[in-house]
């Protein structure tokens, strides 16, 4: 099995930077890795397209730097494609939509191998991760155990129940997400309000009190001192659509001027 370098650097008490991409093409995880400045790229499943045969070339173009791999995935089917996300290779994965802490639970054990004291259900599968083996072994069940779980914390109904669901064993990291959160209590569109920046501070200090490392999405390195302040050690920073668009925007517009 393929070290998994996310869970090494969490183990070590490390910062760790990652960055989106909604392109499952291999040539832009390849541009990442040959960046040498992050520590895993997220696969925003969630807003886009993919099929299976995607997530297996996308691992395989991570595995070739020091590089590891996060998935987020949608609330529904959360355990299906978590499990065929890990089959491919990706090493962490990111649910939406958690509400409670039998969300959490539930998120656990789908990625979490079906032994006694895993408790998961995530069962043997000869899939691309164990290597042309059926799977099954020791280093299997490591495997899965090692796979770092992170929560999107975006729902009124999470924050509510919040400290319930950071106290799930299994729970590694912890995601904020203003957008949904926002919606959730009929302020759509408010993410940088002053209520919805002091739930935000909620609970990341609610993250740091239970050990469970709490990740801030930014959009620039302007942005991160903050949270730095705060005590958030991990980020994901930028996103390739967003990258891409502002590209478009600011450089289009300049040279429609000069006409």
């Amino acid at each position: 099995m393929r070290r998994n370098l996310f869970r090494e650097k969490l183990r070590a008490g490390l910062p760790t930077l990652g960055t989106h991409l909604h392109s499952s093409w291999p040539a832009v995880v390849e541009a990442v890795g040959h960046s040498g400045a992050f520590d895993y790229v997220e696969f925003v499943a969630e807003y886009a397209p993919f099929d299976l045969y995607a997530l297996d070339n996308f691992c395989r173009a991570v595995e070739l730097f020091d590089l590891s791999c996060m998935i987020k995935v949608d609330q529904e089917p959360r355990r299906f494609l978590a499990q065929r996300a890990i089959g491919a290779g990706f090493q962490s994965v990111l649910f939406a939509d958690v509400r409670s802490a039998e969300d959490a639970r539930s998120c656990v054990a789908a990625v979490r191998p079906e032994t006694p004291e895993a408790q998961g259900n995530h069962g043997v599968a000869a899939r691309r991760f164990a290597y042309m083996t059926y799977g099954g072994t020791s280093d299997y069940v490591q495997a899965l155990n090692d796979v770092v779980v992170a929560l999107m914390i975006e729902k009124r109904a999470a924050v509510e129940e919040l400290e319930e669901i950071l106290a799930v064993p299994g729970v590694d990291m912890v995601q904020w997400g203003p957008a949904d959160y926002s919606m959730s209590i009929g302020r759509p569109g408010a993410w940088y309000s002053p209520e919805v920046r002091e739930v935000e501070r909620h609970v990341i200090a609610a993250c740091l009190a239970h050990g469970v490392p709490p990740r801030i999405e930014i959009n620039s390195p302007a942005h991160a001192q903050p949270y730095l302040d705060l005590g958030v050690r991990h980020f994901c920073i930028g996103t390739d659509l967003f990258i891409l668009h502002d590209w478009f925007k600011q450089n289009g517009e300049g040279m429609r001027a000069l006409f």
